[in-house]
């Protein structure tokens, strides 16, 4: 199967049977009809349509390096200067879909894996079936263009003590057997955004492992069917609910569900294993294959997105009810302006800069890739604080679409109407404004955005810890003793 229509993608799912725990009610099956996931599921749908559509089918597929047929461009292996500038445009066309608002559509963990492919060799120094491994499993996905989601974190217990002892060992998910076809595997993981409808789920390494001995049974990267037998999903609370398109406008298209991933004495075989028992191997896993660069880039063009629409957003805020010509105001919007041209020129330096790396595969300079994925989090949380405080009370006079057509029409008309709107079209750009800054969807993005690549706060002391600053001290030494 080449790149996925909509169809299709709806197709394999009704046929896929995870076990899902949502509010109360346990799911094998119907995912894509459940009232907690259809509306994203059919978002997911028109992701892949777009892949056949005549404006954009050029940029979001490829030939197949196999069989010539159309395969997404997320899965290219760049090589060259065109190719980085078209995988960017693929995620730009994807990002713009959803306004940035999904965080998990498939070309993000495409990225990971095509670079991790492209780094076989370095797998297979814990033994070639695990760089055979991954270079097959590569191919699969991409020539049946699987969604795949990812589980990185221990569960949250006791945060004074390695993830590795959450519990005394028995909490976080780790291999319990190995055998003859392959491993067991039993405990828990956080946290598998977009879990009930994906086809498979990458079990990654994240947290740093020290390689003791107690660490083996947790070192561990493979990937398996969302539905494998002993495999459950604890999802949260949806946020989408039910509300029509006009009153909830984002969650009712975007709310990605995140789920704690139980694994019940899962079998993994060999065959789906990408290194097991190394410590060292898991720790490298991202820098080592350069895939960590390549998730980062299409991050940072997805955040791009993001802020195009809040710049959007604002700006007919401001404009509907007269308020851009203050200096105040003029000061948030330039705010968002200045964030935006540097994510872009983050993404300019990084293609400008990108090289050859040791597995043959041209990456992005991942300097200015790093600086955009340690300011953003931070960064975004402005954005809703923006928003709130130009749009004010006004937030507060949200109307249902009801009501435009119910017995206070005539009011909605006279009283809510603005400089530039009608009363109608006012309450519907309000709808769209408290859906990006007050609801409970708008919540969970502050959320998500700021710990996207994990505690700032650690990201912080590695980006500190990473970076070459001797060339500076050395230049103030000279000063210091210059005659």
């Amino acid at each position: 199967m080449p790149a996925r229509t909509g169809k299709e993608f709806l197709e394999r799912l009704s046929a896929s049977r995870p076990t899902v725990h949502v509010q109360g009610e346990t799911l094998t099956g119907g995912i894509q009809e459940h009232p907690a996931f259809r509306n994203v599921v059919r978002t997911y749908a028109e992701l892949y349509d777009l892949q056949h559509s005549a404006a954009h089918k050029d940029v979001l597929t490829y030939p197949s390096p196999t069989t010539g047929d159309p395969v997404g461009t997320s899965f290219l292996t760049p090589r060259t200067p065109d190719d980085l500038v078209k995988r960017r445009t693929a995620f730009k066309v994807w990002a713009d879909h959803s306004n940035g608002m999904l965080g998990r559509t498939g070309d993000y963990l495409n990225s990971a894996l095509m670079a991790l492919a492209s780094a076989a060799d370095w797998f297979a120094q814990a033994g070639p079936a695990f760089g055979e491994n991954i270079r097959r499993y590569y191919e699969r996905a991409r020539e049946e263009d699987l969604l795949c989601t990812h589980t990185l974190i221990p569960p949250q217990v006791n945060r004074a003590v390695a993830g590795t002892r959450q519990g005394g060992g028995k909490l976080a998910a780790r291999i319990v057997k190995e055998g003859d076809n392959g491993v067991v595997i039993r405990g828990a993981r956080m946290l598998a955004t977009i879990a009930p409808f994906a086809d498979e789920l990458l079990v990654l390494p994240s947290t740093v492992l020290r390689g003791t001995p107690e660490d083996t049974a947790y070192s561990y990267a493979f990937a398996i069917p969302s539905d494998t037998k002993g495999l459950r999903y604890l999802a949260r609370e949806p946020l989408d609910f039910g509300r029509p398109r006009h009153d909830h406008p984002l969650a009712s298209r975007f709310e990605e569900s995140d789920c704690v991933v139980v694994f019940d004495d899962v079998q993994v075989p060999y065959e789906r294993c990408f290194a097991l028992g190394d410590a060292e191997l898991c720790n490298g896993f991202y820098t080592q294959t350069s895939s960590v660069v390549h998730m980062t880039h299409q991050v940072v063009t997805r955040t791009t997105a993001k802020t195009e629409y809040v710049l959007g957003l604002v700006s007919l805020l401001t404009e509907a009810i007269g308020i851009e010509q203050y200096p105040h105001v003029q000061e948030d919007i330039a705010e968002i302006i200045t964030t935006l041209e540097m994510l872009r020129a983050f993404l300019r330096a990084a293609e400008a800069d990108a090289e050859i790396n040791e597995h043959g595969v041209l990456t992005p300079a991942f300097a200015p890739l790093n600086a955009a994925r340690n300011l953003y989090p931070k960064l975004y949380q402005r954005f809703p604080q923006i928003l709130r405080k130009l749009g004010a009370s006004g937030l507060m006079a949200t109307p249902t679409e009801l009501d435009l057509t119910g017995p206070a029409a005539a009011d909605i008309e006279t009283y809510l109407q603005s400089a530039t709107l009608t009363g109608p079209d006012r309450v519907k750009l309000f709808r769209l404004v408290w859906d990006t800054c007050i609801s409970a969807f708008s919540g969970r993005q502050a959320l998500y955005e700021y710990y996207f690549f994990g505690d700032p706060v650690r990201m912080a002391g590695a980006y500190v810890t990473s970076y070459d600053r001797e060339p500076y001290k050395a230049k103030v030494q000279t000063f210091l003793e210059r005659s």
